[in-house]
């Protein structure tokens, strides 16, 4: 019987959409040979991908590789929502031709991820009427992806309005269950939250889950000279799980207590040519594989 809980990868370990000097030269069919090699079951998708559904398809049978995911920019807080359907409406059908049932929703309106700008800088709502609005607009997004068989899977990130462990409370108070959470260990703890209490607390609206690591000297670094996203990721902030400071073994254990079915992708923003990754994307699937078995070995003698 296959497990409920498979392991993919983000190809930002061999290059990177948004710093595209960092691994740009890479082709796809490197990253997904060499995923496929490592044991990694499924893919998201970045901007080397093709942007239809049978080209996705194409690329990735010859691997026997799944579809994970694959981020959407959603602009929600600019745009109405009957706007923002018209714009995701392809998206969301390469996703579900493809066998996707997430939605990795990142907001990019006002943010300010790609750009050298200080992070204490990011958007923020700063009313009660601001969040309930954005939040009508996000159920009706919602809404409707789910009706075409994919949950929008909500990404709190770094230089967005939805970034600290607060912004996630209040998300999902205001939005209904059809808005689930993308759990990010990474963004997390950057955010300012400890990953186990957030996860905890929002678990039953995780839907996907990305697996980042952080070097928490680093992220001191970053938080005292008020680094921008991009000096983060160049400075090496991020890495793969087992090669960082948190610790993923919780995590998973909560993730099997409340009988968890999706993925768990690895990704990490680094430099390819600092962070080789071949031996990177290794290590973190060596991790969350020999972690997961113990986790499910805990379960079994318990």
């Amino acid at each position: 019987m296959p497990s409920a809980i498979r392991i993919g990868i983000n190809p930002i370990s061999w290059s990177n959409d948004d710093l595209p000097s960092l691994g740009g030269e890479t082709p796809l069919s490197t990253a997904l040979s060499e995923g496929k090699a490592i044991g990694y079951e499924g893919f998201e998708l970045n901007g080397k991908f093709p942007k239809d559904g049978p080209g996705v398809a194409q690329v990735l049978e010859p691997h026997d590789l799944a579809l994970v995911s694959g981020w959407y920019s959603g602009r929600l807080a600019q745009r109405t929502a009957a706007e923002e359907i018209d714009a995701i409406a392809s998206h969301v059908q390469l996703l579900a031709s493809n066998g996707a049932t997430v939605l990795v929703y990142g907001e990019v309106a006002d943010a300010i991820q790609g750009k050298r700008i200080p992070l204490v800088e990011r958007p923020r709502f700063h009313s009660r009427q601001a969040w309930e609005d954005y939040a009508a607009k996000l159920d009706e997004l919602a809404a409707f992806t789910l009706s075409q068989g994919v949950r929008l899977a909500y990404h709190h990130h770094m230089g967005a309005y939805v970034e600290a462990p607060q912004d996630i409370d209040t998300l999902m108070a205001l939005t209904g269950s059809q808005v689930g959470l993308l759990f990010d260990a990474g963004h997390c703890y950057m955010g300012g939250g400890d990953p186990l209490t957030v996860l905890r607390t929002h678990i039953q609206r995780v839907c996907h889950v990305h697996f980042k690591d952080v070097r928490k000297p680093v992220v001191q670094l970053a938080r005292n000279n008020l680094w921008s996203f991009p000096d983060c990721i160049v400075n090496g902030t991020f890495t793969v799980p087992g090669d960082g400071d948190i610790d993923f073994a919780p995590l998973i254990d909560e993730l099997l207590a409340v009988d968890y079915r999706g993925w768990l992708v690895v990704e990490a923003e680094q430099d390819p040519a600092v962070a080789p990754s071949y031996v990177y994307a290794k290590k973190g699937f060596d991790t969350l594989h020999t972690l997961l078995a113990q986790a499910r070995e805990r379960r079994t003698a318990a």
